[in-house]
């Protein structure tokens, strides 16, 4: 399929580079000092350094990825504070180990960076705004031919009428019989093709029949070619797919992928794993002496084991052991009377008094750091459910089991956003909610969304987390 009119990198390019100028001169302005040369040579290396640092971190970024009507400004804001953090960062060390007699305040930096985020933000929103406009009144649309007013045929017609920086433009309708809801634009039988062809001044045939059609497929794409058309196929299985789908040809074979992952790349495994162990190797080194004093309130006020294993379910839904700190008393059941699984419930009279503290701020999962080293876990990930959790959920959750294609995580985008375990979880549609969130991370991954799940969850152990109990 045509993709959507792609917009000038080169020109968003320049607009950033003016933007960044006058940030720099604003800057300038703010921390002039009397007599200071305002663009001196220095300065102006400055400004040419930070240009190419711009260009090198917002191409990386994906900060120039051409613009989609149906995509949310939100992912472009989310690329230019990564862009701007980035940009700071690298900024703020020159400034301290290549550029240390700068006559000038280090908050240059700081002022800098604030400018630059504001008026990136402004201008990118605008442009955005103005080149998608432009895109839908773009006046060379092409004339397509919709073969099959099957559900397939309607939806790509729907999609390409609410959505006309496509830039197609439906001509008409061929089928075998008319149907009413075409209001007029039925052309004829696919018989008929040919006289149609030559009648109406037509671009590209899509061809929307079901697989069984393959007969009549054919005569379709061989007619179609001797009137020197385009034609393009709409793959049965659409309606499996996702946003996501991709797709891959072996050979003369194209393979449809209805689910892929950033994840599915060897390369973004392996960071996502040196990420995972250079982490969990600070805290464990950095946090030692908070592994001891927990262990040691735990001995002191508890009977029984330090620690608390329990069996989960990992990736490909292969059992796992997860290690916590012990929460609960020794001696207490994890089933019910009925042989039903217990999860913890508000004011639950199973959990220790240390125990209530290390679950509202989330330290009694510390342990799991040894997970992830050992390769079972990750930082980051679907939350992993005890078996007999799991073993319901798979068979009443819908899509449940995707959560088991990745590692999963000490913590995880459901649990950021107030999804997490315990009693609440067995609440109608909660679960179905937690795992949609859980697939989400796994289709939308990037080491920034990683990050940011890492900061939300220090602050959530800061300030406590009112769903742990």
């Amino acid at each position: 399929m045509k993709q959507p009119i792609p917009t000038n990198q080169f020109v968003r390019q320049c607009i950033d580079y003016i933007v960044l100028t006058a940030a720099f001169l604003l800057t300038r302005h703010f921390i002039a000092e009397k007599g200071d040369v305002f663009l001196s040579r220095f300065n102006l290396l400055l400004l040419f350094i930070s240009i190419g640092v711009w260009t090198v971190t917002g191409t990386s970024l994906r900060l120039y990825d051409d613009y989609n009507k149906s995509g949310s400004f939100a992912f472009e804001f989310v690329a230019i504070l990564k862009t701007v953090l980035v940009h700071t960062c690298i900024f703020t060390f020159l400034f301290f180990y290549c550029f240390k007699y700068y006559p000038y305040p280090r908050t240059f930096t700081l002022l800098y960076g604030f400018h630059m985020f504001t008026g990136i933000l402004i201008t990118k929103y605008i442009v955005k705004k103005l080149l998608l406009r432009l895109q839908s009144h773009h006046t060379n649309p092409r004339n397509v031919l919709i073969v099959g007013t099957g559900s397939t045929g309607m939806s790509f017609y729907q999609t390409i009428t609410t959505n006309n920086h496509y830039g197609y433009n439906c001509v008409g309708f061929v089928d075998e019989h008319a149907e009413a809801q075409l209001n007029g634009r039925y052309l004829g039988k696919i018989s008929q093709l040919s006289e149609i062809l030559e009648a109406n001044e037509i671009d590209d045939v899509i061809v929307a029949l079901p697989e069984t059609q393959k007969v009549l497929t054919k005569k379709i794409i061989s007619d179609s070619e001797r009137a020197a058309k385009r034609v393009q196929i709409i793959a049965d299985a659409y309606e499996y797919c996702t946003p996501n789908v991709s797709m891959n040809v072996l050979g003369n074979i194209p393979i449809v992928n209805i689910r892929s992952s950033p994840l599915d790349e060897p390369g973004i495994q392996r960071l996502k794993r040196a990420f995972d162990i250079c982490f969990s190797l600070a805290v464990l080194v950095g946090f030692g002496w908070l592994f001891l004093l927990i262990s040691i309130l735990i001995r002191l006020t508890s009977k029984g084991p330090v620690f608390y294993k329990q069996e989960r379910r990992g990736l490909r839904d292969k059992n796992i052991i997860c290690y916590k700190f012990r929460s609960m008393y020794a001696d207490s059941s994890e089933v019910d009377s009925n042989g039903q699984f217990r999860l913890t419930q508000p004011n639950d009279s199973r959990i220790t008094p240390i125990g209530k503290f290390l679950r509202k701020t989330n330290l009694d999962e510390l342990p799991q750091f040894f997970n992830v080293l050992i390769g079972n876990m990750s930082l980051v990930g679907p939350r992993p459910h005890a078996t007999m959790v799991h073993i319901e959920a798979k068979e009443t959750v819908q899509h449940y089991m995707l959560r088991q294609m990745v590692k999963p995580g000490i913590t995880g985008w459901a649990q950021v956003n107030g999804c997490r375990g315990g009693g609440n979880t067995t609440q109608s549609g909660l679960m179905q909610k937690r795992v949609e969130m859980d697939i989400w991370y796994i289709e939308h991954y990037s080491f920034w969304l990683d990050c940011q799940i890492i900061f939300q969850t220090m602050m959530n152990m800061i300030k406590g987390d009112k769903n742990a109990y």
